[in-house]
């Protein structure tokens, strides 16, 4: 506990390794932290909310499933991801090291209001989510740069996906993070409701959010797959973390500290990705920050790259709002999954009902 002296806040520090604390476990403990505050400063006895699932329960849980048939079923789905030709992303000096001590990072926001659409109007347009937006902003990005239709990316999932029966993990405090590679191709380049609705599906089509390709690479017993899930290398890796600003509720005795709190990596970690974007609202903005390193890009090229996404955000905000936007996918009717019709039917029949 840091005392800033009279005129400041006190500041209390927290320092947890990332294999047993992800971004809801956070949530969690700070929750209980005021809870037994309270209690004690009341002189109650500290009595907390029930536990939920162990971590340790659910490990034993994606052990068991990683041997079952409903996840090889999604081998060969994984498998065509890896053997996707995709280009090297431009670098301004080849051969520069790629440490924690040469990152450096970019951010960018976007107005309260622009967030607020963001969030609220803009997923009713075509039924999606904000990755959905997200990714679709950051593959035009990436095309305007490189002039390739097509990124590989890892995306990173909060990996508490719901596949089993009698597991609740709503207050289980651990790391479970999923990553996982996804093709993105950019499709009507120059139809911003066209593209969307294209990435969106390519989202749908992920299996469970992604949490089986770690489990196939990990712990599938034949190495000649194992092999073949581990070809592709994404240079970039995206996160979008949520809304901070709901982690503590308003009549909270905490705030989040705003600003670096120091290195959370040793300096001399060799960085797994060329180029990290993180995403998450912050006091009523969308940030995203770009993590790179200063000896494999000029900072020119990420500010360029981290502007040009927010205009791509913008563009897409603003015609989700407008009078002709709107429309619906395959994705969104489960019927679809047992027919043969594709987004070229769906437009006809939503036509067709708007003649009616």
């Amino acid at each position: 506990l840091f005392n800033l002296g009279e005129t400041q806040a006190n500041r209390l520090l927290w320092i947890i390794h990332h294999l047993v604390v992800d971004g809801v476990s956070w949530r969690i403990l700070l929750e209980d932290f005021q809870t037994a505050y309270q209690q004690i400063s009341q002189g109650k006895t500290i009595k907390l909310p029930p536990k939920t699932t162990s971590y340790k329960e659910w490990s034993s849980c994606l052990q068991k499933y990683a041997q079952s048939s409903a996840l090889l079923s999604e081998l060969e789905f994984w498998l065509t991801t890896q053997h996707q030709l995709v280009s090297s992303i431009p670098i301004d000096f080849p051969g520069g090291n790629n440490i924690e001590e040469t990152a450096s990072i970019v951010s960018v926001l976007l107005s309260t209001e622009e967030t607020q659409s963001l969030l609220q109007q803009v997923p009713a347009a075509y039924r999606t989510q904000i990755n959905d937006v997200l990714l679709t902003a950051l593959i035009q990005t990436f095309h305007q740069w490189t002039g390739e239709t097509s990124l590989l990316i890892d995306l990173e999932g909060h990996g508490r996906e719901e596949i089993f029966e009698n597991v609740d993990l709503s207050r289980t405090v651990g790391w479970f993070t999923s990553i996982f590679p996804v093709h993105l191709n950019l499709e009507n380049t120059n139809y911003l409701g066209k593209a969307l609705k294209s990435i969106k599906e390519q989202i749908r089509a992920i299996p469970n959010q992604g949490i089986g390709y770690g489990l196939l690479r990990s712990f599938n017993e034949n190495k000649k797959i194992n092999e073949q899930l581990s070809l592709s290398k994404p240079e970039v890796i995206f996160n979008y973390l949520g809304q901070f600003d709901q982690v503590l509720p308003e009549s909270s005795l905490f705030s989040l500290v705003q600003g670096l709190s120091g290195s959370s990596h040793s300096l001399r970690n060799k960085r797994t990705h060329l180029l990290e974007i993180n995403g998450g609202i912050y006091h009523g903005h969308l940030q995203m920050s770009w993590t790179y390193s200063k000896e494999l890009h000029r900072q020119s090229t990420i500010e360029g790259l981290a502007q040009r996404f927010i205009e791509a955000l913008r563009s897409l905000i603003a015609h989700c709002q407008s009078y002709d936007a709107g429309d619906v996918t395959p994705s969104d009717f489960a019927e679809f999954k047992q027919s043969q019709w594709d987004q070229a039917d769906l437009d006809a029949i939503t036509a067709a009902m708007g003649d009616i």
